[in-house]
């Protein structure tokens, strides 16, 4: 075989790939029940559960594992449970589980697919009050119901197949796979901001006070030490954008309690 004729196998090929993983992504676009937002998914909400809760264990562990007051512990189930049954959370499949973590260092809380919520202690023993409690555990459930991590596996997929399909067509796999990443740290941003607006909604329709969210997002502020990235090199908006979100939500919402911060 001539070595043109190979290339341009190789070509068509490369093509069919690319084109598969495009028609794969389109196929699988839905409408978000919780958020009316149209995504990508791959997965069922069982798939996502079973995710979660195969994940959860090795979490925990590279947080130092479970924290072992048993108070604490109540106290965070009682908030998230609090969001989970006032909400339109609780009417979802999803198995909602949230976790204290032993870590005294890492200011951070985060979710899996499918309900498994983690707050470590070093970011629980910096709010000041429950409402913020609820603030940050509200903001876990969002991304919970926003399908985020399941959509993020769904870009993954594609953008895994298309750099594949680049690299069998010419050797272009990098460029396809900065793309992905691209895409994946966009997402990333909109992911918080969208979880800031549901944890709003939460946080109003279990009577907590939406405004110490703002008092949340000065302490993740503070914690960074002002030397955050530029909001653009980031996954995460800048706190002080977030903030500006979180006040049109709760106007969005209709909130009329006091602006306490």
């Amino acid at each position: 075989m001539r070595r043109g004729s190979g290339l341009k196998i190789r070509l068509l090929i490369g093509v069919a790939i690319v084109a598969f993983a495009l028609f794969k992504n389109c196929s699988n676009k839905e409408e978000n029940p919780y958020t009316g937002k149209t995504q990508s998914i791959t997965m069922s909400p069982e798939e996502e559960i079973a995710i979660g809760l195969q994940h959860a264990p090795a979490m925990a562990e590279q947080h130092g594992g479970l924290h072992q007051d048993q108070q604490l512990q109540a106290f965070v189930d009682q908030v998230g449970h609090k969001l989970v049954q006032e909400s339109m959370a609780r009417e979802t499949p999803y198995n909602y589980d949230f976790h204290l973590l032993q870590d005294e260092q890492t200011v951070n809380a985060f979710a899996l697919p499918g309900g498994q919520i983690f707050i470590t202690y070093a970011l629980l023993s910096k709010l000041e009050n429950e409402d913020q409690v609820a603030g940050v555990l509200g903001h876990e459930i969002g991304h919970v119901l926003g399908k985020h991590s399941a959509e993020r596996v769904a870009n993954s997929e594609m953008w895994s197949t298309i750099s594949m399909g680049a690299e069998v067509g010419g050797g272009m796999g990098g460029a396809a796979g900065a793309i992905g990443q691209n895409i994946l740290l966009g997402n990333g941003r909109d992911d918080e901001l969208e979880s800031d607006d549901l944890g709003v909604r939460f946080m109003i329709r279990a009577g907590y006070d939406p405004y110490q969210m703002i008092g949340v997002m000065k302490i993740l502020k503070a914690a960074s030490g002002g030397s955050r990235q530029p909001e653009f090199a980031s996954t995460h908006p800048d706190p002080e954008n977030r903030i500006e979100q979180i006040k049109e939500s709760i106007q969005k919402y209709g909130y009329t309690g006091p602006a306490t911060m």
